[in-house]
């Protein structure tokens, strides 16, 4: 259980990195795959998302590199937030629901899977 853990936790951090990273270099091209009917027109709230992205990776790369796996899984339950957090906004303003529930419900999910594998050791 110890190694499924550890992909969920490098794939979804490294992901999420990868996402923050294209809202940081394009913006405007990649808000469009979020699921919310209209967003922002300034680039500046897409560029916020991508700096909470790449910080979110980051939060539990960096445990998981020092080999605190238990931080880790508690970091991870803590960040299963955000996506949970995007999909009930994206529902609320009628946004898409495949993109709610298949990327934003999806990833809460997994990266709740992988915080709880960490903690049961």
């Amino acid at each position: 259980m110890h190694y499924i853990a550890m992909g969920i936790a490098i794939l979804s951090g490294l992901g999420i990195i990868f996402v923050g990273s294209q809202y940081l270099l394009a913006p405007a091209r990649t808000a469009k795959s979020f699921g919310l009917p209209t967003w922002p027109n300034e680039t500046s709230w897409l560029n916020l998302k991508g700096i909470r992205d790449v910080v979110s990776g980051l939060s539990v790369l960096i445990p998981l590199a020092l080999g605190q796996f238990e931080v880790a899984g508690y970091l991870m339950l803590a960040a299963a937030i955000t996506p949970t957090g995007d999909a009930m906004t994206i529902l609320r303003n009628r946004g898409s629901k495949a993109a709610a529930y298949g990327i934003h419900g999806a990833t809460a999910l997994v990266v709740i899977i992988g915080g709880v594998l960490f903690l049961a050791g």
